[in-house]
């Protein structure tokens, strides 16, 4: 790999070769990519000067340019130790045309517009805004990365790993002759996480180096290769079905299916889609075989994946009234850190968007110039226009998933201040905009979210009663009404303090936008029953919520049948960290606010929940939480519908290419362990470990088993955790993955891995098997 810091000097001919090289192994990894002699790739891997902003007054020229791995973009650094002189595409999480950052936006000028784009990162990394020479080299860098982005994400399980193995080698082979020492063989197997003893590595060396050169090349780099990457377990499994002249025949593929995988629906007819599908052996296909490798083709794509392939588009009755589902939403959305001195940004609205949440918070208050604000109040956490992230919202609310989404109002403005927020909303939002009830008639129940497809709701203060609309009971202008403040439950939230006031002034227009999530105070169960409409809800913070739960499940329960309860955390929560949103689910909870800027545990839970379905942000609650006849308590666990015990089986087997912990310790290796934890009733509540093995992130192999008793499998949900581990301190997360249980396949599958922050983790995964029976 070329130096990225300072060029060695070489001759005019020894730099003619290297360059030479360097395209060659660009080309190839190109060609990977599948965009071979592609201009926009060509243009990246010649790279060009783009101008770097941040603020009005640093706008500066740097350097960038696409490595030949066709993975790493470098770029000139004038800090110290540039330790920021590269990043991944793994890392990128969209390209953005145009002034749409909020540095861009607030710090360039209109007429640049086409010059200007932005490199989105995934979780806190900030952006990185930028400026072409000209609106066509804009167009150029944005549509060479999304290609490289794009193809990247698309490549097949085998294909991102080969990728990665090819390009760890080329940065162990030090003078870029394309052959292997021994001690670069050593220096590559460090680098894909696995550290082996002098004499293993000297062995593995001599089996590979039929030539006795004393270095490895070509056909004894791919013996290496073809070692490396070898997979005990599947020739195992492959072994026992494999009976058709040493293959597996379609017949054999069938039984595999059916007898080990579970999946009773299928037939000779998909199992010969399998085989066209996925079986990499032209003759193998024709004989309508599939070969070992086929086979782990099939293991390593969805159809082996443990996620049931069904459910990754929306499977559910989508035409349920809107309090059916579960509605994954977030708490303080506008900030991208802690609750006191954090930034409040429109970027936090567009990651929350763009995770399918569909329900956000805004917490609006008089600004300056007559223009509403938004930003956590008390607090030193800097403001954002409200008109800038009603317009972040328009433009991103519906890209990953088109069902409705709830803009959830905390108004402490002054009513001159919330008609500009009506207007604002009205302008911008236009028809998508909920504004009146969808039919002629006073409504009696929830629209669906099918019918809300693409329209946005305001939950909020309301002066009146929905029937004033069709009996023209027309209110004053302004009235009081009670506020809404989460920000004063804090108990440390800075050095202002709440002032004692509890009533605002409500603007007509501001409170005719709200339809069907008209907030009211909470008065008890019988209350709400005998009193309130079914589009009068409550916002319960954290304590009240679990109390409620614990005391009062059934009741809660059917309360939830009737209208939507809102969940916030705890004002104390000043680190924006999250409560466990599991047991407010198990009561019917549906809108479960989360503090989606923060990495954790509870987001994990989250991300599983919203899963399936599509990722539609929507999740059908199950039958018992719907009906109205239902005594379904999570806690007694009565006889009921709800009650089907179930034996989970997992054996974890083995992991693949786990990524290093420490990556700045260049001999660092991990020591994995996989723990199994399952979500769900407190019955269900388990958690179970492997033994770690040391010095192993490539390709540690467990084999244990572990068994689970399930109650309400409905319910359920299962979180595989994997770790680094440390006897001196707390270990370190390497990846997780949750989903519902009602969401998982059978048999051999593989699990993909997820960072904290919930991106995949590229090539890495484990492998396990999973049977979910009827408990004897």
């Amino acid at each position: 790999m070329s130096c990225l810091h300072k060029r060695p000097k070489r001759t005019r001919s020894e730099e003619q070769v290297f360059l030479e090289k360097v395209r060659k192994i660009a080309q190839e990894n190109g060609k990977r990519l599948g965009l071979e002699g592609d201009e926009d790739l060509q243009f990246l891997l010649v790279g060009g000067e783009l101008v770097k902003i941040r603020s009005s007054s640093w706008k500066k020229n740097r350097f960038f340019k696409l490595q030949e791995d066709c993975k790493t973009f470098w770029h000139e650094s004038h800090k110290t130790f540039r330790r920021n002189q590269t990043f991944s595409i793994d890392d990128i999480d969209s390209v953005r045309k145009g002034r749409q950052s909020e540095v861009l936006n607030k710090h360039t000028e209109p007429s640049v517009e086409e010059k200007c784009f932005s490199i989105i990162f995934k979780g806190r990394k900030k952006n990185l805004d930028l400026m072409a020479a000209s609106g066509p080299e804009a167009k150029q860098w944005v549509s060479g990365l999304e290609k490289i982005i794009f193809n990247m994400r698309n490549l097949s399980h085998q294909q991102k790993s080969e990728h990665w193995i090819v390009n760890c080698m080329r940065k162990a082979d030090k003078n870029a002759d394309n052959k292997m020492t021994l001690k670069e063989l050593k220096h590559f197997l460090r680098q894909i996480n696995v550290e082996v003893d002098d004499t293993y590595a000297a062995d593995l060396f001599k089996q590979c180096d039929t030539s006795n050169s004393g270095t490895l090349e070509d056909s004894e780099i791919e013996h290496f290769y073809s070692l490396l990457t070898h997979r005990e377990e599947i020739d195992v499994i492959y072994g026992k079905f494999a009976e058709t002249e040493g293959q597996m025949s379609a017949r054999n593929l069938l039984d595999f299916l059916l007898n080990e995988q579970r999946e009773e629906a299928s037939t000779m007819a998909d199992a010969l889609k399998l085989i066209e599908k996925y079986e990499v052996d032209a003759t193998a296909k024709q004989k309508k075989h599939m070969t070992k490798d086929g086979f782990l083709m099939y293991l390593l794509h969805e159809d082996g994946s443990i996620l049931n392939p069904a459910h990754k588009n929306v499977y559910q009755d989508m035409n349920q009234p809107l309090n059916h589902y579960y509605i994954s939403s977030s708490h303080n959305t506008y900030l991208m850190e802690d609750q006191l001195k954090g930034p409040s940004s429109t970027e936090a609205y567009i990651k929350a968007l763009m995770k399918s949440c569909r329900c956000v918070e805004l917490d609006c208050w008089d600004g300056a110039n007559g223009e509403p604000v938004i930003y956590h109040g008390y607090t030193l956490t800097s403001k954002v226009l409200f008109k800038d992230v009603i317009k972040a919202i328009k433009d991103y609310a519906f890209k990953t998933s088109e069902y409705p989404v709830i803009l959830s109002l905390e108004n402490h403005c002054t009513v001159d201040q919330q008609k500009v927020m009506a207007h604002h909303m009205i302008s911008i939002l236009g028809d998508a905009l909920v504004t009146k009830p969808l039919g002629n008639t006073l409504p009696t129940n929830f629209p669906s979210p099918e019918e809300l497809k693409g329209k946005f709701l305001i939950k909020g203060k309301r002066l009146n009663k929905l029937d004033a609309i069709f009996n023209n009971n027309n209110t004053l202008e302004e009235e009081t009404v009670s506020e809404e403040d989460e920000a004063a439950d804090c108990k440390e939230n800075g050095q202002k303090a709440k002032p004692k006031k509890s009533k605002i002034k409500l603007a007509k227009q501001l409170s005719d936008m709200v339809i069907f999530c008209k907030s009211v105070h909470f008065n008890g169960f019988e209350h709400a029953k005998d009193n309130q409409s079914f589009y009068e809800m409550s916002s319960f913070k954290e304590s009240k919520a679990f109390n409620l739960a614990d005391t009062s499940a059934t009741a809660y329960i059917h309360h939830n049948m009737d209208k939507l309860s809102r969940i916030y955390p705890a004002g104390s929560r000043t680190d924006s960290s999250n409560y466990n949103p599991v047991p407010m689910w198990n009561v019917g909870c549906q809108i479960v606010a989360l503090n989606f800027q923060t990495p954790s545990k509870e987001m994990h839970l989250n991300q599983g929940r919203f899963l399936p379905n599509g990722c539609s942000g929507y999740v059908l609650k199950p039958e018992f939480q719907r009906n109205l006849s239902s005594q379904f308590n999570p806690s007694t666990l009565t006889e009921g519908p709800w009650l089907k015990k179930k034996t989970f089986h997992i054996m974890v087997i083995s992991a693949q290419q786990l990524p290093k912990i420490n990556k700045d310790k260049h001999k660092s290796i991990v020591d994995p362990l996989v723990r199994v934890e399952i979500y769900g009733v407190s019955a269900d509540n388990a958690s179970k470990e492997t033994h770690y093995i040391e010095n192993n992130g490539f390709n540690p192999m467990w084999n244990e088993r572990f068994q689970f008793d399930i109650h309400v499998p409905e319910l359920a949900m299962v979180r595989f955790v994997v770790e680094d581990y440390d006897s001196t301190s707390q270990n370190d997360l390497i990846g997780q993955y949750c989903l519902p249980l009602t969401s998982v396949q059978n048999g051999y599958r593989h699990v993909p891995l997820l960072t904290k922050s919930g991106d995949v983790i590229s090539s890495a995964g484990l492998f396990v098997h999973l049977m979910l029976i009827d408990a004897q």
